[in-house]
């Protein structure tokens, strides 16, 4: 929000100034002064709008000001300040910590598309942004647009003399991890998962399978640890150690769809190809499942440089 200086000027004194001042305009026969043209950049529009409060002190934190007040044009997807506040919660986060972010300018960037682009513009895909990291639109089944599987756009088109504003429910982030190193940093974390996942991708030796950047496009369904002490049950193996390489193999490549698949692109009913040749998954979105593993609700979307991933709580078995 704009701020506004205080007023300590003595009344009189003032309308006796505003009077002489008035006198002497209209006593003047300089004519030709120009007009005064009223700005209504990107930075403006936004500062006037008390739902961006959050997102204009960024701005101005990270020095954008001037950048996004200038010709342009430019598209700007505009967290509110309700989808900050979610942000900051989510990543226990105060709004200090934000505002001195040394990323601060990479995060607002990266809302940032260096074009004028309108809503019907916007559609599923790849989007570059000024941060020089893309970030991806998905169409969900009802129309809704989504951006990185995480932020919906709700609201679109505000116009600026330089730009276009649309609105986002939450604020985006360009990943920094491959699918490889995400998987490798929760499996070490304090409370590991994927220990296993990764254990049969390095006895497969596929983890360079998944080290990669945002030109590599990949979904992988993970399976939990639960899941592989499950299929090691059914297997009656007592890890995946015992469980003949081609099989292992096999298995881990049918978890794999060749493209970057959010939640929102799913289809029910749809079959989707794999890295195991001839083998397809199937979408049941009703029981949220792929094939007969169900879906992990909070833990989709998980977003990496080389694609993304769902967690599943059961292994997938090729037919």
């Amino acid at each position: 929000m704009k701020k506004h200086s205080r007023l300590n000027w003595d009344f009189k004194s003032t309308a006796l100034a505003l009077a002489l001042g008035f006198g002497l305009v209209a006593c003047s026969d300089d004519d030709d002064q120009p007009p005064i043209v009223e700005s209504n950049t990107i930075v403006d529009v936004a500062s006037d709008n008390t739902q961006f409060s959050t997102l204009v002190a960024a701005v101005d934190q990270a020095g954008l000001v001037a950048t996004l007040s200038s010709d342009g044009p430019f598209t700007v997807f505009a967290p509110t300040n309700d989808a900050f506040g979610e942000f900051l919660s989510d990543n226990n986060l105060s709004a200090e910590q934000l505002l001195g972010d040394p990323n601060l300018e990479l995060i607002l960037t990266y809302h940032v598309v260096g074009s004028s682009v309108s809503s019907s513009e916007v559609s599923p895909g790849r989007v570059n942004t000024v941060a020089d990291f893309p970030f991806f639109v998905s169409e969900s089944p009802n129309g809704t647009l989504w951006i990185n599987g995480s932020a919906r756009i709700i609201n679109t088109d505000i116009q600026a003399s330089n730009g276009i504003i649309h609105v986002l429910d939450y604020v985006i982030t360009p990943p920094t991890q491959n699918i490889a190193e995400i998987a490798t940093s929760l499996a070490e974390g304090e409370e590991p998962e994927f220990t296993q996942l990764v254990a049969a991708l390095v006895r497969a030796d596929l983890v360079d399978a998944f080290i990669g950047g945002f030109d590599d496009d990949l979904t992988v369904f993970a399976p939990t640890d639960a899941a592989f002490e499950a299929l090691y049950e059914a297997l009656d193996v007592n890890g995946v150690d015992e469980i003949e390489l081609e099989l292992l193999t096999n298995v881990l490549l049918y978890h794999v769809v060749p493209a970057r698949a959010f939640s929102q692109d799913l289809r029910e009913g749809a079959s989707l190809p794999t890295l195991l040749e001839g083998q397809n998954l199937t979408v049941d979105l009703a029981n949220l499942r792929i094939n007969e593993s169900g879906l992990v609700p909070s833990l989709l979307n998980v977003h990496a440089t080389n694609g993304v991933i769902h967690v599943i709580d059961s292994v997938l078995l090729p037919e």
